[in-house]
């Protein structure tokens, strides 16, 4: 390896907004997330659906007229 050309390297850990702890190496000294594999729901097993404001309704009323015709 050449001298003087790569980053610092550092023992650090990664913080979650959750309170997860993870010690890895880093090229960054502190490192912070709002979401890791113990909380997120892909990994919790724990996934929601959220329609917001009806999401599915608007999309499903604004093709309505298509359906229609197509099932003609």
């Amino acid at each position: 390896m050449k001298t003087g050309i790569h980053p610092e390297y550092y023992e650090t850990s990664i913080k979650c907004a959750c309170g997860n702890v993870i010690e890895v190496g880093s090229t960054k000294e502190d490192i912070r997330v709002e979401i890791c594999s113990k909380c997120h729901p892909f990994f919790t097993g724990k996934q929601k659906l959220i329609d917001t404001a009806g999401r599915i309704e608007r999309f499903r009323k604004k093709y309505e007229k298509f359906q229609n015709n197509q099932k003609k």
